[in-house]
């Protein structure tokens, strides 16, 4: 096995978790990517004294992460510092309402029963149903291949397969979220956790109500440093493992020979390679490196509806908003209207949910001393050629009008630093098939199964990792899908998964 060598294409989440998992049991392991720095969607940007994250800002399912520096050989603890929230988000309603969300259940139920018309005892039935759908759907879902006859094999699927009529797979998210609230308001607030994977709430599953019990069931977590601390410690774990991380360099072609994988190409070079593991986008991956896109899962995953994507600000403030937490979301007046807007229109939606993290409030460097860094978020549709400029200055001029309307003062006078990423410039930043942030949508009840696989069947040696692949898009799923490819290199490689 230690003469076996493994290309990783891509250093997201997903290519660093498959590396380091792979380079711990023996295989010698070269990571690329094209990109300066580790991270894929999860980077890092300076805008003078101003530090952002460039894609996610809230982490869950910490026990993902813990098995991760367990397997190879490390305590968490000793890489990164997790910082539980309390409040997990404040959230504001265009009536004027505002409420906290707590993963401790008692002081998240009384706050909705303070301010809303529903109680603790509905917040309670809520996350035990999430709680229930969690325990019959995670261990297939999530943390094994839906592509392997072995993993249904296995007694805890079998199980599982038993009780798929308990994972609420035949109700869209918000039909189940309705069933247990009476206000408006908390629906519209557990609705949104199907944008966690850059779907509609109106056509999800309800088995995406996992996502709600995740969070305040298990906790949510800011990181000192940071959420780039995270692929910032994955990368110096995979050094330290032996990996040779290779950074601003373009793989240009998977080589392959009558199906098998044979290595790749690099600057015009042929460098040989057993096992090719594909942190890539799908289709970018059959399309550019193995020029193959009458491969049936290639055709399949063109036809297949991309997820929403995300139109982001950096603003550098240069005061201070005491009144706002880590994690602050501002809803909508109607939540439908956006996302028709988003799935169907594929315009930005007039009446955007704006998302305001800000993580000065736990690592202070990341700002001048009077100031704070805002990472500002509206939902957006996926890249078709829209004129980016345009919805980008029509949707600032929306958040700012939210922002002055929730906080009873405008905020553009102290935006002091300024940049803005469109779905495009993710597209072509990241290589994400029209800038979806997620893949494919989960907007059906068979998404999850429609997923690319794992590992490929048309070429022995291919493996793959990443947000749009099985299980899914966001850190733990990423870091998952790295575990996944592994796992299954080490079943049909060489070594025992």
């Amino acid at each position: 096995m230690a003469e076996k060598r493994v290309a990783v294409i891509g250093a997201g989440l997903g290519g660093l978790s498959a590396a380091i998992r792979l380079a711990h049991a023996g295989f010698r392991v070269d990571l690329y990517d094209q990109q300066p720095l580790v991270g894929g969607k999860a980077g890092t940007k300076h805008h003078g004294k101003f530090r952002f994250d460039t894609g996610p800002s809230l982490l869950t399912m910490l026990p993902v992460f813990e098995q991760l520096f367990r397997e190879a050989g490390q305590q968490l603890e000793d890489h990164l510092d997790f910082i539980p929230l309390a409040p997990i988000c404040h959230y504001y309603f265009p009536d004027g309402t505002r409420l906290f969300s707590y993963s401790e259940v008692e002081r998240f139920g009384d706050e909705i029963e303070a301010k809303t018309l529903d109680n603790r005892q509905a917040l309670e039935r809520y996350l035990t149903y999430g709680r229930r759908i969690y325990e019959n759907a995670a261990e297939l879902f999530l943390w094994n291949s839906l592509h392997e006859l072995s993993s249904y094999l296995k007694v805890f699927s079998l199980r599982g397969l038993l009780n798929l009529g308990k994972i609420d797979a035949f109700r869209s998210m918000d039909a189940a979220n309705r069933s247990f609230f009476r206000d408006p308001r908390i629906v519209q607030l557990f609705d949104r956790y199907a944008t966690y994977n850059g779907s509609s709430p109106y056509q999800v599953p309800a088995t995406l109500n996992i996502i709600p019990y995740v969070e305040h069931g298990q906790g949510g977590y800011a990181v000192a440093g940071g959420i780039y601390a995270i692929p910032a410690a994955l990368g110096k774990l995979a050094e330290k493992l032996g990996v040779r991380v290779i950074l601003n360099t373009r793989v240009e072609r998977i080589l392959h020979q009558n199906r098998r994988i044979r290595g790749i190409r690099v600057a015009g070079e042929s460098l040989a390679y057993d096992i090719v593991v594909s942190n890539a986008d799908v289709l970018r991956t059959y399309e550019d490196l193995l020029e193959d896109l009458q491969a049936r899962l290639a055709r399949r995953y063109q036809a297949l509806e991309p997820s929403s994507s995300g139109l982001v600000f950096f603003w550098g403030m240069k005061e201070s908003f005491p009144e706002l937490g880590v994690n602050n979301i501002f809803f909508s007046d109607d939540y439908p209207r956006e996302f028709r807007e988003l799935f169907v229109e594929r315009i930005c939606p007039e009446d955007p949910t704006v998302y305001v993290n800000i993580t000065s409030k736990v690592t202070p460097e990341d700002a001048p001393a009077e100031g704070e860094n805002w990472f500002v978020l509206v939902n957006a549709p996926c890249n078709v050629g829209q004129d980016w400029p345009g919805q980008a200055a029509a949707s600032r001029e929306r958040i700012l009008s939210r922002l002055q309307h929730a906080l009873g003062r405008a905020v553009d006078g102290a935006i002091a630093a300024e940049e803005v990423m469109t779905p495009q410039d993710i597209e072509r930043n990241t290589g994400s098939r029209l800038g979806s942030l997620y893949g494919i949508s989960s907007n059906t009840s068979m998404a999850a199964f429609l997923r690319h696989p794992n590992r490929s069947r048309r070429y022995r040696g291919l493996y793959f990792c990443g947000g749009s692949v099985h299980p899914g898009g966001g850190m733990p799923l990423a870091i998952l899908s790295g575990k996944i490819a592994s796992d299954l290199i080490r079943r049909h490689e060489g070594g025992a998964a």
